[in-house]
């Protein structure tokens, strides 16, 4: 990608766009047909403290570094177990999304509100790791790939944990449930 191509980066905003918006439809799908209501408050609260930090995440890479946003978009591996162990995790995302909403339902957890907003705030904190991770290392992609010139980053974050965007979805992930104000979700991620 020519980084000073306005078109070229108008295309890739509008993929990247396209590609949030879709799948916070597809996470609102899961949620809120298995919670039978709209009014779901978790749901949307998960999906607006995603969607907020994702898109800023978007936006400062489509102005700093559009080669590295360009690259997260990609999400085919090319490794064969790579892609088997993508599948497992993509089924195991989809459990993970259908569960919140069916716990609302049935009304099987009882979480109290004092960690609903804790998890919101590790969740948006995971996000700012992760814009951090982003800033601190171009390599940063979402498949399994050795990019031409790459050096090991260990300056930043990465002086002080080896894999800080891994922090970053851990803490997304653990902290998740708690906005859905689900335990068994928790214990399907754990």
């Amino acid at each position: 990608m020519r980084q000073n191509s306005v078109s070229d980066k108008t295309t890739l905003a509008i993929k990247a766009l396209l590609i949030l918006l879709t799948s916070l439809v597809i996470i609102g799908c899961f949620l809120f047909i298995t919670a039978g209501t709209f009014r779901y408050w978790n749901g949307w609260l998960f999906l607006i403290s995603i969607f907020f930090p994702v898109l800023v995440v978007f936006i400062y890479l489509l102005i700093n570094d559009p080669e590295l946003l360009e690259k997260r978009l990609k999400v085919k591996e090319e490794v064969k177990e790579q892609r088997i162990i993508q599948k497992i995790g993509i089924i195991s995302v989809i459990i993970g999304f259908l569960l919140p909403g069916l716990d609302y339902r049935f009304d099987w957890s009882n979480v109290p509100m004092w960690l609903v907003v804790t998890g919101t705030i590790f969740i948006i904190l995971g996000y700012i790791l992760f814009i951090i991770v982003m800033r601190q290392n171009s390599y940063a992609l979402r498949v399994i790939e050795i990019q031409q010139n790459q050096k090991v980053i260990d300056s930043g974050m990465y002086s002080i944990i080896r894999h800080p965007m891994y922090l970053s979805a851990i803490m997304i992930m653990l902290f998740s449930p708690l906005v859905f104000e689900t335990a068994i979700f928790f214990i399907l991620l754990l």
